[in-house]
């Protein structure tokens, strides 16, 4: 199976390959904060047992979600998902795959809007081994539906990746790109989506190439987070867009630098939202207010080798939490409002090497984590010490 930063967002770890490493990163300090993480232990779905794959974790209107798959000794996958009110109880989802690369899809994103899911999967096959995507949509209980859709809406000779979706009051948005650059696939309903490729200022032109990675709703439509790669220069800029309709849409970019940036992941903390990803060889955040960016901190560093990103952001109680790969370990670092960036002991060395995955999800002071060691996969709760709640 395929994963990692290079898959067409086959996982949590979702983007395009990209990020240039200093020579000379920053250490990384001991961590300040030292949670107690308990394991998860997830029922077993129908069907025959098999090797968990993880990929990713949410909390939407208050109720848990963890997605994936499971794989047998071949390697043969089937999607899976668990529900849980609390984080501490889960129950798994059923599955109507209809179509053959959908009953082996790997589940890799998810979103909601009010009493509806959606899911986005995938499964490498056919002549040239590209990720064959698949969509779902369900209640919050499940069962879960297989959209069937034609080959090209997600594939075809312009395909790049379907990255990340979520559900809005304006409907369903799927952040992408596509050889024109950054695309949008827009529903109503998630139960079934059309895409906009080649849209003004959305996708790239003479400035640039522009790479999408992730969108969410804010208060005035959709936001959507990614970069620009300019055509006279070797490294990216910082970019967002925002659109009143997903149909179109205006540039934000990030304060001008000469170091490597992206905005890897977004979210929304008390109605303000926030970016983060790579900043030169460290890992920064961006505040939007009024229009424009921010600073909201750097933290962290990248090492040398593997291409180093932001695996996924939650929104807690204390602030926003990030898992990140460093190029050599998944880490984890929370926004503490009167600390600023402070790291976060994992529950579990993770080594980004070969099939492996991470992610987060949180709701008030409980946190969950995700690790995939390509071997098998684990999950783990906790709840924020007091003074960081």
């Amino acid at each position: 199976m395929l994963s990692g930063r290079g898959t067409v967002a086959l996982m949590l770890l979702v983007a395009l390959v990209g990020g240039c490493t200093s020579a000379a990163p920053l250490p990384t300090p001991e961590p300040e904060l030292r949670p107690s993480w308990r394991e998860l232990t997830l029922p077993g779905p129908p069907g025959p047992a098999g090797r968990l794959v993880l990929r990713e974790a949410t909390v939407c209107d208050g109720r848990w979600y963890l997605t994936g798959a499971l794989a047998d000794p071949a390697g043969m996958t089937r999607p899976v998902a668990w529900t849980s009110p609390d984080g501490l109880t889960w129950r798994s989802l059923e599955f109507l795959g209809t179509t053959y690369y959908g009953k082996r899809a790997v589940i890799y994103a998810v979103g909601c809007r009010g009493d509806r899911i959606a899911m986005l999967g995938a499964r490498s096959g056919g002549a040239h081994g590209n990720p064959r995507v698949t969509q779902w949509y369900g209640g919050p209980d499940g069962p879960l539906h297989e959209v069937i859709a034609g080959f090209q809406l997600y594939g075809g000779p312009d395909a790049v990746n379907t990255v990340r979706l979520a559900g809005g009051p304006r409907g369903w948005a799927i952040a992408g790109n596509r050889l024109a650059g950054a695309a949008v696939w827009l529903s109503p309903d998630a139960t079934g989506f059309a895409i906009r490729e080649g849209l003004p200022e959305l996708a790239g032109d003479a400035r640039g190439r522009t790479t999408a990675y992730d969108v969410a709703p804010v208060a005035d439509g959709w936001l959507m987070v990614g970069a620009l790669t300019r055509a006279d220069r070797i490294d990216r800029d910082a970019l967002a867009w925002t659109s009143p309709d997903g149909e179109r849409w205006t540039r934000l970019p990030a304060p001008e630098s000469p170091d490597y940036e992206e905005f890897d992941r977004v979210a929304v903390v008390a109605g303000t939202p926030y970016a983060v990803g790579l900043r030169g060889d460290r890992f920064g955040a961006w505040r939007l207010a009024d229009g424009r960016w921010a600073d909201a901190g750097a933290f962290g560093s990248t090492r040398p080798g593997p291409v180093a990103w932001v695996a996924g952001v939650a929104v807690t109680d204390a602030g926003l939490l990030a898992a990140v790969s460093d190029g050599e370990m998944y880490r984890l670092w929370l926004m503490s409002p009167d600390q600023g960036w402070v790291a976060v002991a994992s529950p579990a060395p993770l080594p980004v090497a070969g099939v492996t995955a991470a992610g987060v999800a949180g709701s008030g002071s409980r946190v969950l984590a995700l690790g995939d060691a390509g071997s098998g996969a684990h999950a783990w709760i906790m709840d924020l010490p007091p003074k960081h709640r």
